[in-house]
């Protein structure tokens, strides 16, 4: 097997973390709970920040930037918001160190803040504040601004991507004159995550609401997608929150209407996080390695020359560096390795690691024969092919990688989502089965945490556009007009 990796179907956590590690996308840091993401793991966000970044300017955002420091007082004006996140804040309570004398380095204990600042683990407080400034009218809104940023939450159980003390991720947070507008931009933006999610990441996705339990704090909705990993357990990959006025009522964030009546401000706000990329390896990935779309993957066709001569290795050169410029001149991304430090097969076994979706070699044969090796990373295929019309048959086949890695993990959603009618099998289909389980419930929070005491599956999501449907809960055995997605879930 390729480098070693642990088979994900003998232990997946494990295949999970050596892949990470193995595919040079990230390690844990020297501070506890931290990652360093390293190059190549990088350059697969950056791809994302992109395609996100462009999807937010087209639908009317604006980039911003606000402190990373949040006084504490911020954060006691909106009561659930504070609860919600009390237990994850690092706080700052002193500005200044000093040597005690014997050569150790100290907090200096007169440099303490008057107020405690708080690392940000979300900006609704510390923008809202800022929003007041910024709002007086109708004529002001709606302002649609987006960040770009770090956050921490501290975390005492970490794994790379999927759950770290400091991630990077982007949050929304617009502010509106009305109700309806609000809850409009809540609904589209996650519609906006939902295509990159499945038309750039090829992970389907449910969309749904969160249940009262389960939603974002401080907000009086949460929109979600629910993707679903190979081993069957859930990944909230987005979410967007329509927050009522809770935060303009708390930091006293009014505009004079159309009518000139004074009203609170209309929120949402939402974000996507370094997660995605824990979703994108354990959607797709396999036994070999890193499995990445090509429309995400920071290199999307690599070249790799098999020479005996500096003589075929100039000719293959040239070859290459032509095909190379007809790609990259139909926006593909294209690597030539010609390193001489390491033989084809090494690279070969780099490259099915690091989840290229296309793999060309060209050795003396190809030149004589006008010829050139595919290896395609979804199905581990080979085929050799002529150079006639090359640079269009790879544009078309990585389209048709795309496809395919989107359909099979479609596959194993289908392949792994139950409707069940009594507890005993849900629980079943849990330990047996796993994955997205259709479910009555009676609706009421106390009936959903039992369930998730009991058994450690949430409610993952209620889908928009719910059938309804007569039944009883599983667990209580009321009456319910509707199921909801269960899982277990990272």
């Amino acid at each position: 097997m390729n480098k070693g990796l642990t088979s994900k179907a003998d232990d997946y956590s494990q295949w999970y973390n050596e892949l990470v590690a193995k595919a040079d996308l990230a390690e844990h840091s020297s501070v506890k709970g931290c990652m360093v993401i390293k190059p190549y793991g990088y350059a697969i966000w950056e791809k994302m920040q992109a395609v996100l970044d462009q999807k937010f300017k087209d639908t009317g955002h604006s980039n911003a930037y606000f402190p990373l420091f949040i006084p504490k007082s911020f954060f006691s004006k909106e009561a659930n918001h504070v609860e919600g996140f009390a237990t994850e804040c690092a706080v700052v309570t002193h500005y200044r160190l000093k040597n005690d004398g014997s050569g150790n380095i100290i907090v200096d204990e007169k440099a303490k803040l008057e107020e405690e600042l708080i690392v940000r683990p979300t900006s609704e407080t510390i923008i809202w504040n800022t929003y007041k400034g910024w709002i007086q009218s109708y004529r002001d809104l709606p302002i649609l601004v987006n960040q770009w940023a770090n956050v921490v939450r501290w975390e005492m159980r970490t794994r790379l991507f999927l759950r770290t003390t400091e991630f990077l991720w982007q949050e929304g947070h617009t502010a509106h004159a009305t109700k309806e507008e609000a809850i409009a931009e809540t609904e589209q933006m996650l519609h906006v995550y939902a295509d990159f999610a499945e038309n750039w990441m090829a992970v389907p996705v449910l969309r749904g609401k969160k249940t009262a339990n389960e939603r974002f704090a401080g907000a009086l909705d949460t929109y979600c997608i629910e993707a679903l990993m190979q081993d069957g357990k859930a990944l909230q990959a987005g979410t967007s929150h329509f927050l009522g006025q809770n935060f303009a009522k708390a930091f006293d964030v009014k505009f004079t209407n159309k009518e000139g009546k004074i009203e609170y401000v209309w929120a949402a706000s939402w974000g996507v996080s370094t997660r995605l990329i824990g979703a994108l390896i354990m959607a797709h990935s396999d036994d070999f390695g890193l499995v990445l779309p090509p429309k995400i993957a920071p290199i999307q066709v690599v070249i790799v020359p098999i020479y005996r001569s500096n003589d075929e290795l100039h000719k293959i050169s040239a070859k290459a560096k032509q095909l190379m410029q007809d790609l990259k001149a139909i926006g593909i991304t294209v690597k030539y390795d010609d390193r001489d430090t390491h033989r084809p097969g090494f690279k070969f076994a780099e490259y099915e690691m690091k989840g290229v979706p296309l793999r060309i070699a060209i050795g003396a044969r190809d030149l004589e024969n006008n010829t050139v090796e595919l290896a395609r990373r979804d199905t581990r295929s080979k085929e050799t092919v002529s150079n006639k019309g090359l640079a269009n048959l790879i544009e078309n086949l990585l389209t048709e990688i795309q496809q395919n890695i989107f359909d099979k993990a479609l596959q194993n959603r289908a392949k792994k989502s139950t409707h069940v009618e009594t507890y005993e099998e849900f629980k079943r289909v849990l330990d047996e089965k796993t994955g997205f389980v259709y479910a009555h419930w009676d609706g009421s929070p106390e009936t959903e945490t039992k369930i998730k005491e009991e058994t450690k599956a949430t409610i993952r999501c209620i889908p928009l556009n719910n059938p309804l449907e007569d039944g009883f809960c599983i667990y209580s055995g009321k009456p319910s007009k509707q199921r909801v997605v269960f899982a277990r879930a990272y």
